[in-house]
């Protein structure tokens, strides 16, 4: 299919798309009430959009007029600036608030239930890319409770809205719509059609668009790549995520940790990259408490991950490599807790259900 005649058929069925009515606003989990309004903005007239839409046309062949129109179309929702604007106060940050969100019973259950129903999935995924089951189920869990919250936002007006009004990290949503508008086109979907999260995620792994364009994966063997019906594809693309981005086969995640005196604190300012020899921890006055759980060697590195939660002590673990690849998914390491310890929960709920022991990984 040549450039033109694949930006046209993208046009064609962007023209024919349905418009997400706009009598509903979001909740914190990407859905939509109501009471929540665009803005009468018409992004197809603005300086910058015009730029962007020439940068498209110049580096991927879009069609000028096809992608104004799109953008005029699209709409500036202002809720969506206000949910992933971070909080002023970061001491409003709760640790123990954000992991009871994700960490209880609904979750827990469910990822039992669907670690049964694709088990064969999980294994394969675990040998050919070394990311453990539970850990893959857990990502799915936080992210959608398995599929059922996976957003009902355009994907078009979150990411324009984030793209063009989000100063605060406007080109990295640039990026995002570029890979978007070229993953429409890839796949011959109607550029309206896609709903995600208010971040522009999409889909059971709510995978951003450049995720998806670079690691998401046919794992179901059906000739397409289909993360918002497919658990097997979801599965598959989880763990090519991880391995992407360095996960390593078998190596710990994270142990707990506990500190004494001030000098820690010159390890938590190192960032969550690990960058400590396990050797050179005492020094910080920092050691882990999970006496069953070995560091590999002396030489592995590790960063120091604080959870902070207003007026109760702070909770503190060593992360290794593999906790840092997590972050990748979501830069927080809220998040990449919350995962570990609902990927713990999980395998600890399916070990007893089938009468065994679980096995610390």
């Amino acid at each position: 299919m040549t450039s033109r005649i694949a930006t046209a058929l993208f046009m064609a069925l962007a023209l024919l798309g349905q418009i997400v009515p706009a009598d509903a606003a979001p909740t914190r989990s990407g859905q939509r009430q109501k009471n929540d309004a665009p803005s009468r903005a018409d992004f197809g007239s603005r300086p910058d959009v015009r730029e962007f839409v020439a940068q498209m046309v110049e580096r991927h062949g879009f069609v000028e007029r096809e992608l104004v129109t799109v953008f005029t179309r699209a709409r500036r929702y202002p809720a969506i600036i206000d949910l992933i604007t971070p909080p002023a106060d970061p001491r409003v940050r709760s640790w123990q608030a954000y992991r009871a969100r994700f960490v209880e019973p609904v979750r827990i259950d469910g990822g039992v239930a669907l670690w049964q129903r694709h088990a064969a999935a999980l294994a394969r995924a675990e040998a050919q890319y070394g990311v453990p089951a539970e850990i893959i189920v857990a990502i799915m869990g936080v992210e959608t409770v398995y599929g059922r919250n996976t957003g009902n936002w355009r994907v078009i007006d979150a990411l324009a809205t984030l793209a063009f009004d989000y100063p605060r990290r406007a080109p990295f949503f640039r990026g995002e719509l570029e890979n978007f508008l070229l993953f429409v086109r890839e796949h011959d979907i109607d550029v309206f059609s896609v709903q995600g999260s208010y971040a522009g995620a999409i889909g059971i792994p709510q995978f951003m668009p450049s995720s998806w364009r670079n690691y998401a994966v046919d794992f179901n063997g059906d000739g397409r790549i289909d993360l918002r019906g497919s658990f097997e594809d979801s599965i598959g693309s989880i763990a090519s995520f991880l391995k992407g981005h360095g996960w390593i086969a078998g190596a710990p995640i994270a142990l707990r940790a506990e500190v004494s005196g001030t000098a820690y604190r010159d390890f938590l300012t190192r960032d969550i990259l690990p960058s400590v020899p396990a050797g050179e921890i005492g020094r910080y006055g920092v050691v882990a408490v999970d006496p069953d759980r070995l560091v590999p060697s002396r030489d592995t590195p590790l960063a120091l991950i604080d959870l902070t939660t207003p007026d109760r002590p702070t909770e503190y673990r060593l992360g290794f490599t593999n906790f840092y690849v997590i972050t990748r998914y979501n830069r927080s390491s809220f998040y990449a807790a919350s995962v570990l310890d609902l990927a713990q929960a999980i395998r600890a709920a399916r070990a007893l259900q089938a009468g065994k022991t679980p096995v610390e990984r």
